[in-house]
C-alpha cells in the first residue's frame, strides 16, 4: 500500500529540484516505491572535500533531500514539510562513483514525521545513516 498522498513520480521530483542545491550537486532521483524514495549523488569535484572523500555535508544534503521529499509527498495536499532535526553517522569514506540513498518513514504523524536514510556506495557498502525529523505545517487560511 502506498503512503503517498500527493501525485509523485521521478519527473515531479526532478522538476521540483531544478535550480536548487540538489540540482547543483548533481543529485538524481532514481526510484519511487510504495513507501520509499531512492536518489544518488556523484562523488566528483562538486561534492568532494579536500582529502578527496565525499563531503559529509553533501551526505547530509542527500539525506535531507530524500526525507524532505518523502515527508512532503506523504502529507495531505497544501501541507508543507520543513526540517526540524537531522543527524548523520558517517561510516565509510567514498572517493569516486556514486552514493545512493534510500529513505523510509519511521513515523508519519500529524505534526511531525521521522525518516530513516541509508546511504551506500557503488559496492553497496553502508557509508552513512541518518535520521531526519520533519515538522509538518498545516495550510494557513
Amino acid at each position: 500500500m502506498s503512503i503517498w498522498k500527493k501525485p509523485i513520480s521521478l519527473e515531479v521530483l526532478t522538476s521540483a529540484s531544478a535550480n536548487t542545491a540538489s540540482d547543483h550537486l548533481g543529485i538524481e532521483f532514481m526510484e519511487v516505491g510504495p513507501d520509499y524514495l531512492v536518489a544518488r549523488v556523484p562523488v566528483d569535484e562538486r561534492t568532494r572535500q579536500p582529502y578527496g572523500l565525499l563531503h559529509g555535508g553533501v551526505s547530509v544534503v542527500l539525506a535531507e533531500t530524500l526525507a524532505s521529499c518523502g515527508a512532503a509527498f506523504a502529507s495531505p495536499p497544501e501541507w508543507k514539510a520543513v526540517g526540524l532535526d537531522i543527524n548523520a553517522n558517517h561510516l565509510r569514506g567514498t572517493t569516486q562513483g556514486w552514493v545512493t540513498g534510500t529513505t523510509r518513514p519511521v513515523h508519519i504523524g500529524r505534526s511531525t514525521q521521522v525518516w530513516q536514510v541509508e546511504l551506500r556506495n557503488d559496492a553497496n557498502e553502508l557509508t552513512c545513516v541518518s535520521r531526519v525529523t520533519m515538522a509538518m505545517l498545516a495550510p494557513r487560511d
